[in-house]
């Protein structure tokens, strides 16, 4: 498609609705023109493991008219399969969800008529794929706990997540956990991740959801 980030704005601002969202809509119409697949995440690291697995395989999305879209969100999916349902803006919907989160995409597609008592397997069969626990549970199983470790320190960051392990609410926790909350302790360190240990992945070890997502 032409301009993926500007049509993701404009779909942002028209789903939160509120003034601009008109204007908005016309946008998003526009962009639009030759969108054949757009793929629901909850949020931006979502995007950017998406895109990062799409990368390694060569694929480039946008031109094949694919946009990856965060919602911000797993409580707005219901209001983004509205407008690119049946009668929406994409001929094809696909979706990435956490374990958590499944029942909100769930009911969202039940709502916007894809069927009625949905199973996960109705939900893999529709496109929509479900992280146990979520995305980076998947990412850190894997690569295992030492290759996560690798990927920091390659990231420069191994003598904060040293420093980070030894905070007394991090002592009595598993690795997997600290991996996972260290991630998360600074704005824009999970998108970053994310990037960084799907292209460390070894090819025949990429998590299930992910790779169906894009098969």
């Amino acid at each position: 498609m032409r301009e993926p980030d500007r049509f993701r704005g404009a779909v942002q601002v028209w789903a939160a609705g509120g003034a601009g969202a008109a204007a908005a809509a016309t946008v998003a119409r526009a962009q639009a023109g030759d969108l054949s697949t757009v793929v629901l995440v909850e949020g931006f690291s979502d995007q950017c493991a998406v895109e990062a697995l799409a990368e390694r395989r060569g694929r480039d999305l946008a031109g094949e008219g694919v946009c990856v879209l965060p919602i911000g969100g797993a409580m707005s999916v219901a209001r983004y399969l509205r407008l690119f349902g049946a009668q929406g803006l994409a001929p094809t919907v696909r979706g990435l969800c956490d374990e958590a989160e499944e029942g909100f995409f769930r009911r969202g597609l039940e709502q916007a008529g894809f069927g009625g008592d949905l199973t996960r397997s109705d939900l893999a069969a529709l496109g929509f794929q479900v992280c146990v626990t979520d995305l980076e549970d998947e990412l850190i199983r894997a690569l295992g706990s030492d290759g996560v470790e690798r990927v920091i320190d390659a990231e420069r960051d191994l003598g904060k997540f040293r420093v980070f392990q030894n905070q007394p609410a991090q002592r009595g926790r598993t690795i997997e956990r600290q991996l996972r909350r260290f991630m998360g302790t600074m704005s824009g360190r999970k998108a970053r991740y994310a990037r960084a240990l799907v292209h460390a992945l070894d090819p025949d070890a990429i998590p299930p959801p992910l790779d169906r997502l894009l098969t």
